[in-house]
């Protein structure tokens, strides 16, 4: 077998493990390969082993994967097969990524839903969009602060935004935090989710995008549907070498 066939393996039986252990089904949580800096191959061999949702940092690196690996392009026919943005898209690229995705799960402003709702009339879809929350002190991360005035306008704004389809919320955990932090962090969001859900009934908010490879089983206790797992599936991670985005 290959290493991503017994990885995916363990990846799975640790999601159902963690499940079992919340008396949840499996059916509830949904498993996302976050493909960034792995090669095209590696998308295509995922997604013939049945994997269908995928996540990706950067438009630019998506893009050129798109159009220059014909696996990956072969792989992208089946209708099944998704690749959503989860990194921090700047408002200037908003056109490109509703173009190339099959969803949006790091809206962190207004303006960027927005820009996002214009380009995807143009294009006559409906873009699934999550809204990015950060619940973090960390610096580098992105998201919006929930109990921020922008926030607020966001969630006011969304319904009127009838190119969007807004599906939930979505964090990162501190990285290397202590485990009851880390379960504090994915807890606010459940909890911030219960809140919002009840304050704004338009929207559906059903979609919880928490946990990573380090921390999806703590997720999954405290209420993740939507778990995104790199390194755990596909190995170590090798830097980013293309152009800044």
């Amino acid at each position: 077998m290959t290493s991503l066939v017994e990885n995916l393996e363990r990846v799975e039986a640790a999601i159902e493990a963690a499940c079992r252990h919340a008396g949840r089904a499996r059916s509830e949580v949904e498993l996302m390969a976050v493909s960034k800096t792995y090669p095209a191959a590696t998308i295509a061999e995922a997604a013939a082993l049945g994997l269908t949702l995928f996540g990706e940092n950067r438009v630019q690196e998506f893009a050129t994967k798109a159009l220059n690996a014909a696996a990956l392009r072969d792989a992208l026919q089946n209708p099944a097969v998704r690749v959503h943005l989860i990194g921090h898209l700047q408002s200037n690229k908003a056109a490109r990524a509703a173009e190339i995705f099959d969803g949006v799960d790091s809206v962190d402003s207004l303006r960027l839903a927005e820009r996002l709702n214009d380009a995807a009339g143009k294009l006559g879809k409906r873009l699934p969009v999550l809204i990015e929350v950060k619940l973090s002190p960390e610096e580098t991360k992105a998201g919006l602060d929930p109990e921020s005035r922008e926030a607020a306008q966001l969630l006011e704004s969304l319904p009127s935004l009838h190119h969007l389809e807004t599906r939930g919320l979505m964090t990162i955990a501190p990285w290397g935090a202590p485990d009851d932090v880390t379960r504090a962090c994915f807890r606010s969001l459940r909890q911030w989710r219960d809140r919002w859900a009840a304050a704004n009934p338009k929207l559906n908010l059903d979609v919880l995008s928490m946990g990573m490879s380090g921390d999806f089983s703590l997720a999954i206790e405290e209420g993740a549907t939507r778990v995104r797992i790199g390194t755990a599936l596909f190995g170590k991670r090798a830097p980013y070498a293309g152009p800044p985005e």
